[in-house]
C-alpha cells in the first residue's frame, strides 16, 4: 500500500514477488484467535487436546480374570501335570459384572470367566485347557502359580496418572482410554471456521456439466476437502461473479477465521480481490516466486487472514497447501507442515527450473525412481490425479539431473 492508498496492479503486472519462505513466515506470525471447546467422546477423534487428561481412578479397579478357567490358590496347583493331576473342589462361579459370593479356601476352586472379579482367597487363574471339571471335582493338569492370568488392580491405569498431554491429536485409542477412566468430555481446540469463495463469470456449480464458454468450479470441492482434512470447518462456500461490490460485501460480511478466495487473484481487468483486500484491510503479499501459483496473495481483513488463491486448479492446490492450509492447520492446533508422507527417491529424468523461484513438480513413482509428469500446465487438474505426489525444486536451484535423489511428498495419506 502506498501513501496515496492501495496501488491498482491490474494490467500492470507484479513489481516483485515474495519468496515462499517469507510468505510462510507471515502465515506463522498470525496470532491464533481460535479458542477451545468441550466435546463428547464421539466427537473427539482427530481433534487436538488443549489440557492434560489425568485419571481419577485405577483401571481396572479390582483384580480380575484374564482367562476363562478356574480361580485357585496358586500353590494348590504346584506339581500338577497331565500324568499326575491334582484334584480340587469346585465351590462356585464368578461372572463379569458380579461380585464373587464365595471365598476360595485351600483345595478349592471357583469356575471363572474372563473379566470377572477374582474371588477372595484366590491368587491365580487356571486356564480352561489345563483342567477337567466333572461335577464338583476339578482335575488340575497344569500349574498356575500366583498372579498367573490375573489382571491386577491398576495395572492399566493408576489414579493420578497423566494419560494424555495437551497438544496431542487424538487417536481412536486415545478416546477409548478417556472412556475407560470415566471421562465423558474432552477439551479440544475449536475447528477454525473457513469461508470459501470462487470468483469468475465463467464458473458453473460443481455437479453441472461444462457447456459453451463456461467451466465447472472444481476448486470449491477441492478446497472444502482440504480444509476438512486439515481440521477446519467450512462455514460458507459461494460462487461470486466478477462484480467488485458483490465480492467486497461477501468478504466483509462473512464470519470466519480464515477466508479463501479462488480466482481473481492476479493482475487482470476482472481480478478485483487484491484491490478489495488492500482497500478494506491489508494486502501483505501479492505475487509469490512459485511455479505454478505465482499470482497468490495474502492479507488481513479485520485481523482475519485472507488468502487469494489462483483460479487454475493446480496453482490453487499448491498455494493452499503451502500457505492457506498452513494457517488452517496451525489454528486447528496441528503441525503447520503439510500432512503428506515423504520419501527419498532418485530422479529418472531431468527437471529444469530457474533461480529465485520454487517449482512445484508433479511426479509419478516407479520401482526404480521418480519421474516428472510431462504435463505441467497449471490448469491440467488431471495431472494431480495421475501423479503419485510432488516435489519442490528449491529457489536456489536451476533443477536436478537424472539420478539426483529428491524428497517426494505422496498425495495418499497412508
Amino acid at each position: 500500500m502506498t501513501s496515496e492508498g492501495p496501488r491498482d496492479v491490474r494490467m500492470r503486472g507484479f513489481r516483485e514477488r515474495a519468496s515462499v519462505a517469507s510468505v510462510q513466515a507471515w502465515v506463522d506470525a498470525r496470532p491464533d484467535v481460535v479458542g477451545s471447546e468441550k466435546v463428547g467422546l464421539h466427537g473427539a477423534w482427530d481433534r487436538v487436546l488443549v489440557e492434560d487428561l489425568t485419571s481419577a481412578c485405577d483401571v481396572p479397579a479390582f483384580s480380575r480374570a484374564a482367562m476363562d478357567g478356574w480361580a485357585v490358590r496358586g500353590e494348590d496347583t504346584f506339581g500338577a501335570s497331565e500324568t499326575s493331576p491334582i484334584e480340587l473342589h469346585v465351590v462356585g462361579l464368578a461372572l463379569p459384572g458380579q461380585s464373587a459370593q464365595v471365598e476360595v479356601g485351600r483345595g478349592q476352586a471357583v469356575r471363572i470367566m474372563t473379566g470377572a472379579p477374582l474371588p477372595a482367597g484366590a491368587d491365580a487363574v487356571l486356564r480352561a485347557e489345563d483342567g477337567d471339571e466333572r461335577g464338583e471335582r476339578l482335575q488340575v493338569r497344569g500349574v498356575a502359580p500366583p498372579k498367573r492370568h490375573v489382571g491386577q488392580a491398576g495395572e492399566d491405569v493408576r489414579r493420578g496418572q497423566r494419560l494424555l498431554e495437551a497438544g496431542r491429536r487424538l487417536r481412536p485409542q486415545d478416546v477409548a482410554l478417556a472412556a475407560s477412566v470415566g471421562q465423558a468430555t474432552l477439551r479440544v481446540k475449536q475447528r477454525p471456521r473457513v469461508a470459501i469463495f470462487a470468483t469468475g463469470d465463467e464458473l458453473l456449480a460443481a455437479g453441472e456439466a461444462p457447456r459453451d464458454e463456461h467451466i465447472v468450479d472444481s476448486n470449491t470441492p477441492m478446497l472444502d476437502a482440504l480444509v476438512r482434512r486439515d481440521g477446519g470447518e467450512v462455514v460458507a462456500a459461494d460462487r461470486l461473479r466478477d462484480d467488485r461490490e458483490r465480492i467486497k460485501r461477501a468478504l466483509s460480511w462473512v464470519k470466519a477465521d480464515v477466508i479463501l478466495v479462488s480466482g481473481g487473484s492476479s493482475v487482470g481487468q476482472e481480478d478485483h480481490a487484491p484491490g478489495i483486500v488492500a482497500e478494506e484491510g491489508e494486502l501483505a503479499i501479492h505475487g509469490v516466486a512459485l511455479r505454478p501459483a505465482a499470482p497468490t496473495g495474502a492479507g488481513l481483513l479485520s485481523e482475519r487472514p485472507v488468502f487469494l488463491l489462483p483460479g487454475n486448479p493446480v496453482s490453487c492446490l499448491s498455494a493452499y497447501d503451502l500457505f492457506a492450509g498452513r494457517a488452517v492447520r496451525r489454528f486447528a492446533g496441528r503441525a503447520p507442515e503439510w500432512p503428506y508422507r515423504a520419501t527419498r527417491l532418485p530422479l529418472r529424468a531431468k527437471i529444469s527450473s530457474a533461480l529465485g523461484r520454487v517449482d512445484y513438480v508433479r511426479v509419478r513413482v516407479g520401482e526404480d525412481g521418480v519421474e516428472p509428469l510431462m504435463s505441467r500446465g497449471a490448469s491440467i487438474l488431471s495431472s494431480t490425479t495421475e501423479a503419485d505426489g510432488f516435489l519442490l525444486v528449491a529457489e536456489g536451484s536451476e533443477g536436478y539431473p537424472p539420478g539426483h535423489v529428491v524428497e517426494v511428498f505422496l498425495y495418499d495419506a497412508v
